[in-house]
């Protein structure tokens, strides 16, 4: 006995149980109730077979329709491809040409910063390959930066008349610990270092914890402060080899943009390590946030 056949025999086995059932459950019920019953049975059947002929359709080769994915650009607003057609992607622009074009290509309508991204052919993980460092720019960045000094006596004053916004060891632990960590700089004195030692978990992850290398640790706490709140910006190489940062707003000005651009330049030049005989900035690209980037010859 084949397979089909069986199944067909099967299935009529089936019909005819529950057609028994159907009439030995029916008893001395009316003929009309009889009827009703085998009639939702069938209904029953019908929707089962219904469903499960959609369900072959749905999983036969020739039905499935695989879309294929858009590419990045394409998922893009409207606004943004507008943006992007006003950048040549085979062009290496120079510094004059990107400062005057990156401010008609920002799709948003905030004052969007302007921002740096430079792949760099350094290993991070060598000591003098993991480039880090911290440049004043001399437009500033273009948004009011909030600094706390975590200093004491005589130093306190000095940073008051730099005009740092939080002030005193108190003032800032209890900020710290309450996890609302509104400043963006914190500056501290040598001495006062050890004191933040048990805070390094919170602050290193935000980019917080006072460094040498970055000037927020010094004795100088009015040059200190005075330098973060006219523009003075911390960049670090990350595990890729590539150093990203804002140099200021689409509103600045083109000139004002140039100068934050080559005082960023010429601070990593001058960070190239000695042991790097070779190629040392591979590529550089000027974008605005959420905008199209576009490509710098240096």
């Amino acid at each position: 006995m084949t397979k089909a056949k069986s199944e067909v025999e099967t299935t009529e086995t089936i019909e005819d149980n529950n057609k028994a059932i159907v009439a030995a459950k029916a008893g001395k019920r009316s003929t009309k109730a009889v009827k009703e019953t085998e009639a939702k049975l069938a209904k029953k059947e019908r929707k089962a077979q219904k469903d499960a002929n959609e369900d072959n359709a749905k999983n036969s080769p020739e039905q499935i329709v695989i879309k294929p994915t858009r590419s990045r650009l394409e998922r893009h607003s409207k606004s943004y491809h507008e943006k992007y057609a006003l950048i040549d992607k085979t062009k290496r622009y120079d510094l004059d040409e990107a400062v005057k074009l990156i401010g008609q290509t920002s799709p948003v309508k905030f004052d969007a910063t302007v921002e740096l991204h430079i792949r760099l052919n350094v290993d991070p993980r060598q000591a003098d390959q993991n480039i880090r460092d911290s440049v004043l720019l001399p437009a500033g960045t273009g948004k009011s930066v909030l600094v706390a000094a975590f200093v004491d006596g005589d130093n306190e004053a000095a940073a008051k008349a730099a005009g740092a916004d939080l002030i005193g060891e108190d003032k800032i632990i209890k900020v710290i610990e309450s996890g609302n960590l509104t400043f963006d700089v914190l500056i501290a004195t040598p001495s006062q270092m050890p004191k933040l030692g048990k805070y390094a978990r919170l602050l290193g992850p935000r980019g917080l914890m006072p460094n040498p290398k970055s000037g927020t640790v010094t004795t100088d706490v009015n040059k200190a402060v005075t330098e973060a709140k006219a523009g003075k910006v911390e960049y670090r190489v990350d595990s890729t080899g590539i150093i990203h940062i804002g140099i200021g707003k689409i509103s600045f000005k083109p000139a004002q943009l140039k100068d934050n651009l080559q005082a960023v330049l010429t601070s990593i030049q001058n960070n190239k390590p000695a042991s790097l005989k070779s190629t040392y900035i591979i590529s550089a690209y000027l974008t605005s946030s959420m905008g199209p980037s576009l490509s710098l010859g240096l």
